[in-house]
């Protein structure tokens, strides 16, 4: 997906805040924040907002001498939403619809993304989790998504932040009920950026258990399929179907004709426009489906609707 005004805009938020954090002095902050520009500025035609962001960020943690700044706040949320396993596996095993039901907790953990906010308060995750079961989900999409789930041999799962993939566990678990014989590799980040979720973050959480993990090779948030090391890249070319969650997976992945759902809640405004739903409201769509979405999105602007 290509770069838009709003993304820029975002890019240079993050980059502000990590700035003005851990930048010395005033002469450093502002060096810092021209080069910010520099990169953005010269940023090639195609770039993805991911890709860019992550290029920024790779500059200011080398120029302060920074490493996984975000290690402790992933500790934090893993620790609160283990917390909540068990109370959450109940509600799921105690509703008509396990997999549905696991998909919207899933859904609704992408909440904790400090690629968007600067600020996650806990009081509001708290209620877009209890708020959970009240996500829509499209039904012909979720009967497709069944239908993969049943006759698939190999899934690939990209995991997004930490804290999210006590979810994410959860959710690959009722998948692994419904299909035994599948076999499951979740893709983290190869290095660390914001909060997303690394090898470290996936294990602490138990998730080994359910599924191989591997690491992508990068520090984008996002998965960028030309940036990503070999082993990764082969399991996502060879799996029967592929989930995908969080903005920055779905900003780099699509159009890439892979079998593909998406999962991740709209936080900033340009996927509310993009999308015309509601802040925090989730999506749940199909790499096949999901440019007929943005189109139908862009036709109801376009006639007032």
């Amino acid at each position: 997906m290509d770069i838009d005004s709003k993304c820029v805009d975002c890019i240079i938020n993050k980059a502000n805040f990590v700035i003005n954090r851990y930048g010395s002095d005033e002469d450093k902050r502002l060096r810092l924040s021209k080069e910010v520009f520099k990169i953005i500025s010269m940023s090639p035609k195609g770039d993805t907002p991911p890709y860019l962001n992550a290029r920024v960020i790779r500059m200011l943690k080398s120029e302060l001498n920074l490493g996984d700044i975000y290690c402790e706040i992933k500790k934090a949320y893993n620790t609160l939403l283990l917390s909540m396993e068990h109370e959450i596996l109940n509600n799921i095993y105690d509703s008509e619809d396990k997999l549905l039901e696991a998909l919207k907790y899933a859904m609704a953990g992408n909440f904790i993304d400090f690629g968007v906010s600067d600020n996650i308060e806990v009081v509001e995750l708290l209620k877009i989790i209890n708020s959970a079961p009240e996500q829509s989900i499209d039904a012909k999409e979720y009967e497709n998504f069944i239908e993969d789930i049943s006759s698939a041999r190999k899934m690939v799962y990209i995991a997004d932040n930490a804290g999210e993939i006590v979810f994410d566990k959860i959710f690959i678990k009722v998948i692994k009920e419904m299909n035994p014989d599948i076999t499951i590799d979740i893709i983290v980040r190869g290095k660390p950026v914001y909060n997303d979720v690394t090898i470290i973050d996936a294990e602490e959480v138990g998730i080994s258990s359910i599924g191989e993990i591997i690491e992508n090779g990068t520090d984008i948030p996002g998965t960028q399929l030309d940036e990503i090391n070999a082993k990764a890249r082969a399991a996502i070319d060879g799996a029967d179907f592929i989930i995908a969650k969080g903005q920055g997976n779905f900003e780099t992945l699509i159009g890439c004709g892979k079998n593909i759902y998406y999962i991740f809640l709209c936080k900033c405004d340009l996927f509310i426009k993009r999308f015309k739903i509601e802040r925090f409201r989730g999506v749940f769509i199909s790499e096949r489906n999901v440019k007929n979405m943005i189109k139908q999105s862009d036709s109801c602007e376009a006639v007032g609707l």
